[in-house]
């Protein structure tokens, strides 16, 4: 027998082995358990099983019994919270009030999103626009990042003696790429800050920048190892996550506009 998977809390496992089925008299009741009294309703149940059937658990028998049987162990413990007065300290009061916010924004947010759906006209315009913004050239670079500006010149100074780039790079304060001899990978300039992107674009290849390029990062020494023509990924493979970025723009956009009519004291 296979376990649900990723259920919420600490499900006992022998219970996914001995529990008995549902009664069919407390389904009708619209509860699935009654605990000292205290019915656990139907629905409530059914939020745990959806939560669970996203995350991949398998709609069946032993999922509804295990989660079953964790609402059972939530609804004991809980009434032993209360016994102590625990549900009246301020602190579970304020974090339930946040539990509840999260609930209702998350559940609103949903409710936007289906009454405001991204057509795919808009998602298009926006792939259209990052192609256009990254450009026709992809570039390999390496970079050696120091505090000073006259730490730079003075790197810059050891590669005109001859010192190997790789060497240099191992005091730059980039953790990412020191070890690497500075590699940043393939990436296009439109990734990079602009003073960067901008000094990227300007070398030939298997040359470095013989003036440290100043973010606000600090300092860089930036070599050219190989340039390519752009692939970008097709449209179609990245259609989700460009939908959901500009739904997430759609409800930040919206959420500004409340703020902007709020009266806010």
């Amino acid at each position: 027998m296979q376990t649900p998977t990723k259920l919420a809390g600490a499900l006992v496992l022998a219970a996914l082995i001995s529990l008995p089925t549902l009664a069919a008299e407390k389904a009708k009741s619209g509860a699935v358990a009654t605990v000292n009294g205290v019915a656990i309703s139907q629905n409530l149940a059914n939020a745990f099983i959806n939560e669970q059937k996203a995350q991949g658990a398998p709609d069946s028998a032993e999922l509804k019994n295990a989660v079953r049987e964790e609402l059972i162990r939530r609804e004991l413990l809980t009434q032993e919270a209360k016994k102590l007065g625990l549900d009246k300290s301020a602190d579970v009061v304020a974090q339930t009030d946040l539990a509840r916010q999260a609930i209702l924004i998350r559940a609103f947010v949903q409710s936007y999103i289906k009454k405001n759906p991204i057509g795919d006209d808009k998602i298009k315009a926006a792939y259209d626009k990052i192609k256009a913004q990254a450009g026709s050239t992809d570039y390999k670079v390496r970079h050696i990042l120091v505090e000073r500006e006259d730490e730079a010149k003075t790197i810059i100074a050891n590669l005109k003696k001859g010192a190997k780039f790789d060497d240099l790079a191992k005091q730059s304060k980039d953790p990412g790429s020191k070890d690497k001899g500075g590699d940043l990978g393939w990436s296009s300039p439109a990734v990079f800050v602009k003073p960067f992107g901008d000094a990227i674009v300007g070398l030939s290849k298997g040359k470095y920048t013989e003036t440290p390029v100043k973010t606000d990062f600090g300092y860089h020494v930036i070599l050219l190892d190989d340039t390519r023509p752009a692939t970008p990924p097709p449209f179609e493979q990245v259609k989700p996550q460009l939908a959901q970025r500009l739904q997430q723009e759609q409800v930040q956009k919206y959420v500004a506009e409340l703020r902007d009519k709020a009266k806010i004291d």
